[in-house]
């Protein structure tokens, strides 16, 4: 199967993890390329902003499901810090 590029237009780039979701996920590659670069840049940073590998792994599974589910943003956050300097303070 070729690999299928992922739109990155974005703050931050998809890390691997995510980008093997993605790539192995049909349905979830489909609802992430109808994402706005800018929604992208908000689940990659709650995907990548937690310090723990065991949570970052539930971020990934929970945006695979919310992703099916037909939400567009990552739920119950402040926003990504590198772009909310209101959110910024959540996250010291």
């Amino acid at each position: 199967m070729p690999q299928k590029q992922i739109p990155t237009k974005a703050l931050h780039r998809v890390p691997k993890d995510l980008k093997s979701i993605l790539d192995s996920n049909p349905s979830v590659l489909e609802k992430w390329d109808s994402l706005t670069p800018l929604a992208r840049n908000e689940w990659i940073c709650w995907v990548t902003i937690v310090k723990q590998k065991k949570t970052r792994e539930e971020h990934i599974a929970r945006l695979k499901e919310d992703l099916l589910k037909g939400k567009r943003r990552p739920c119950c956050w402040p926003g990504c810090p590198h772009r909310n300097k209101n959110a910024a303070k959540y996250f010291k």
